[in-house]
């Protein structure tokens, strides 16, 4: 399992059209057979900064979802409504085993 946190920075004003295409690419994510889980959090202090957890099913995955169409579609819609560049961690899984999500 290999946990990715994309941490973004929106501009105010695209926070609403933000959510709207982060959600539909969650979505279709979660169809995905190597993705087992694609949350997506908004800070609570700060209403600019989201960060999506991805948990994918094996280390290639992440890249054969970035050859989606739907990935595709949301990197080329938010692009002009971040704040700032986004960035990514990478984790690997202690707890729960494997499996048990």
């Amino acid at each position: 399992m290999l946990i990715v946190h994309v941490q973004v920075r929106v501009l105010p004003e695209h926070i609403a059209a933000f959510i709207e295409a982060t959600l539909a690419n969650a979505a279709a994510s979660l169809q995905e057979p190597g993705i087992a889980r694609f949350d997506v959090v908004q800070e609570l202090e700060d209403h600019t900064r989201f960060t999506l957890v991805e948990a994918y099913r094996d280390v290639e995955a992440p890249a054969r979802h970035k050859e989606t169409p739907h990935y595709a579609a949301w990197r080329d819609a938010v692009a002009p409504w971040m704040a700032e560049p986004r960035r990514s961690v990478k984790f690997k899984e202690v707890f729960p085993p494997a499996g048990e999500w």
